[in-house]
């Protein structure tokens, strides 16, 4: 694990979070690259940006969701690739039950920024 992909991860994960407490689709659709592939919250495969902005406009209006990453693992996988893996926790005040996932990224350098290329949610229960 490198000081440099734990503090460009911890930066985009400060934005993240930042985002999804506002449920800002523009936002957070800008921390993914032009062509990422995005797995959330349900089964549909989810491309690029626009893409990625669909997802997060698609989700409930909830008044104040946030998320908390644990368990921060991060690889340099490349001079230009970090894989990270973590635990998010989502709180919705009160509206739905907490949700406790799994979540990985893979972030590629795009046009001089760090950017999620790959985004990809699963559950904590065994499914086997």
């Amino acid at each position: 694990m490198s000081s440099e992909a734990d503090a460009i991860v911890s930066a985009i994960i400060a934005k993240w979070c930042a985002g999804f407490a506002t449920l800002d689709a523009t936002a957070l659709s800008s921390l993914y690259a032009k062509n990422a592939f995005f797995f959330g919250s349900n089964p549909k495969l989810y491309q690029g940006r626009d893409g990625v902005a669909d997802y997060f406009n698609g989700l409930p209006r909830w008044r104040k969701p946030s998320a908390a990453f644990s368990e921060v693992q991060t690889a340099q996988a490349g001079p230009d690739v970090i894989n990270m893996a973590a635990i998010v926790s989502f709180d919705f005040a009160g509206e739905r039950p907490e949700l406790v996932v799994k979540m990985s990224w893979v972030i590629t350098r795009e046009d001089a920024d760090w950017k999620i290329v790959n985004h990809h949610v699963s559950s904590r229960v065994p499914m086997i």
